[in-house]
């Protein structure tokens, strides 16, 4: 099975490199029996980079220690669950991850193009994403095989890391790669776009699915991300500014401009050059975040450390940058457009806003992230910036992008007049002030909380309002009763509304990350049984402790009840696991949660005699946080699902 997967992967770079040459012969020959022959060659990768993960896959379940990399993150005690994780815990298996999804995500490509006559564009957009496949394939055959053998065969394997035990471990790392990887398609499209000078919006159009669905799994593995290390690192909190957490946030922020502004190319046709630009700067982005993992430039709890790759990533960004400027500049001319936004008071304006206040966010956080590298080679002395800075740079950017975000839906498209923004603004304006006044009498006077609460009352009445007004029209229109309109509306307009309702569960988040941050409870102390510890309204009494084994881990559990008012009201486990060929113990969360507020316990000590040391906090609505970010998938994919008449996508 080694060999077979070593084959595979040799023979999926041999046919991706033949695919490349079938299109240049094609492309110079003007040639389309080629061109088809180029498309047979990529299925063929794909099938070949499949095998080899089938291999790498099968290595671990047989536990096959003389591979180095199954020897590296798996031992004979993993739980099966935890070998499926394995094959992507380290950067060889993450490269093979990330090869055999791209291949699939080509063929996916191909076979949904397959009724469409091929036309001078498609050579290109098959030949840049051939090009991208072929470089992850030359670092698995040529720097960085997970077949490499360690010419002996262990007792058994270092086993997987405690913080990788974890479930949201094995859906967040493959979730965050189909998002990376998603948007090589809009970028093949429109390098294709620009090297043809295709200056429509047609690429756009065709490529709408592969702009918004990457953004959602990008959103996905953002939100397990912060829920693993939420539930995993015991630490609180959900969001470090890591810098690792950072290289996925900073794709997603430029991508959501994108989204915005595409809408504008598609509607009034402009902004073209623009577009071109924010994609190849997400696609960019997305190897950015590889070149952190992989480089050990950066210290993170998320990377791979130095694996030596970093240079290959960093050649190829600069290959892939200047290849994107160079065609940027060659066809500026064709794709600059006379027309432009018409109004300052128009949604064009807004969505321009918009792009401005998320490519300030995206600048920010990628200058706190890359400043210690910028202050070694500046001074010599690697210096870090924390929390506080991107905290103080980030909040006022992001408030004012939740404004825009309710202000979008009151202006309509071209030019608004001041009477129907008066009309349209008053309801929700009286709504958000009505809220910030309960808040600030309930207690809320600091100033980022009143108005984060406030705006994103803002942002919903602003929805609900579109809503109801559409729904009334649809009424008057048909007939129909409210809920069957507003189902049905929700339907036909699927596009429009998924959109609302991300926004809807942006605001809800809001709420849950200021709620969380700014009024959050803390304590900490040591028990012996049968004491108590207070915080807020609640008391923890130590029970009992108990000792067992389970799978690959001794767990030390404390047993923890919970009263409010000297009345019972549920009980509490805290754990500290020791693993099988670890040298650390790790600390699991013990966690009660409601819509109010979490209870979160950890046990980072374990003293003599069962005495035991306690960790508690109390977050207010952080459930708001993972809610609303649920709500914003759901309207993501709520947007992207085809429809049948083109009428039904209408904005």
């Amino acid at each position: 099975m080694i060999s077979f997967g070593t084959y595979s992967l040799i023979a999926a770079l041999f046919f991706t490199l033949l695919s490349m040459g079938l299109f240049l012969s094609g492309l110079a020959r003007n040639n389309v029996r080629l061109v088809q022959a180029g498309k047979r060659g990529l299925l063929s990768a794909a099938i070949a980079t499949t095998l080899a993960s089938v291999a790498l896959a099968w290595l671990f379940l047989t536990d096959n220690f003389s591979v180095e990399y199954v020897a590296s993150y798996s031992d004979r005690a993993l739980p099966l669950f935890y070998k499926i994780t394995a094959f992507w815990a380290g950067q060889k298996g993450s490269l093979l991850f990330w090869a055999w999804v791209l291949s699939v995500f080509i063929a996916l490509v191909i076979f949904n193009n397959r009724r469409e006559a091929d036309d001078r564009n498609t050579p290109y957009i098959y030949l840049v994403l051939a090009g991208t496949l072929a470089f992850f394939l030359f670092l698995l055959c040529a720097i960085s095989s997970p077949f490499e053998t360690l010419g002996f065969m262990p007792r058994d394997g270092q086993g997987l890391n405690p913080m990788l035990q974890n479930p949201g471990m094995v859906f967040h790392p493959p979730i965050l790669f189909f998002g990376y990887i998603g948007f090589t398609i809009p970028f093949a499209y429109a390098v294709a776009a620009m090297i043809t000078g295709n200056t429509g919006a047609d690429w756009i159009r065709k490529t709408r699915v592969w702009n918004v669905l990457p953004w959602i799994f990008l959103s996905i593995g953002i939100i397990l991300g912060g829920q693993w290390a939420y539930v995993e690192l015991g630490w609180g909190g959900y969001w470090a500014w890591d810098p690792v957490e950072n290289a996925s946030f900073i794709p997603w922020l430029v991508s959501t401009a994108f989204i915005h502004t595409a809408i504008i190319q598609e509607r009034r046709g402009v902004m073209k050059v623009w577009n071109m630009v924010l994609i190849q700067l997400t696609f960019l982005l997305c190897i950015f975040g590889t070149y952190l993992v992989r480089s050990g430039i950066l210290q993170s709890v998320h990377d791979f450390g130095a694996t030596g790759l970093g240079g290959y990533f960093l050649v190829f960004m600069i290959v892939a940058l200047i290849g994107g400027i160079y065609l940027l500049a060659e066809s500026y001319n064709e794709f600059k457009t006379p027309g432009s936004v018409e109004s300052y008071l128009s949604r064009e304006s807004t969505f321009l806003f918009n792009n401005v206040i998320l490519l300030a966010l995206a600048f920010a956080t990628l200058l706190g992230t890359v400043f210690p590298i910028i202050s070694e080679a500046v001074t010599g002395n690697k210096l870090t910036v924390g929390q506080p800075f991107f905290n103080q740079v980030n909040t006022p950017l992001f408030l004012l992008l939740v404004l825009l975000t309710g202000i979008c839906p009151l202006i309509g498209w071209r030019k608004a007049s001041v009477s129907n923004l008066r009309r349209n603004f008053l309801r929700p304006a009286l709504t958000a002030l009505l809220a910030g006044v309960i808040m600030a009498i309930s207690g809320i006077r600091e100033l980022y909380p009143l108005l984060a609460f406030t705006l994103s009352a803002f942002v919903g009445a602003t929805i609900v309002q579109e809503y109801i007004t559409a729904i009334r029209s649809r009424k008057k229109l048909t007939g129909e009763a409210s809920a069957a309109a507003a189902v049905k509306l929700l339907w036909k307009m699927r596009r429009r509304y998924g959109g609302h309702i991300v926004h809807f569960g942006l605001a809800i988040m809001v709420i849950g990350i200021a709620a969380s941050s700014a009024y959050k409870l803390e304590s900490q102390g040591t028990l012996r049984q049968g004491e108590s510890l207070s915080i807020g309204k609640y008391e923890l009494k130590y029970e009992k402790f108990r000792k067992y084994d389970k799978f690959n881990r001794t767990i030390y559990a404390a047993q923890l009840g919970v009263f409010v008012d000297g009345k019972r009201i549920d009980e509490m486990e805290a754990e500290r696991r020791y693993y099988i060929n670890a040298k650390q113990p790790t600390t699991e969360v013990a966690l009660r949660s409601t819509l109010i507020e979490d209870l979160y316990v950890t046990m980072p000590g374990i003293g003599r005699g069962n005495e035991i040391t306690l960790k508690v906090a109390v977050n207010p609505l952080l459930i708001w946080v993972w809610l609303g970010s649920t709500l914003m998938v759901i309207g993501g994919i709520l947007a992207i699902i085809p429809a049948r008449r083109k009428a039904a996508c209408s904005e």
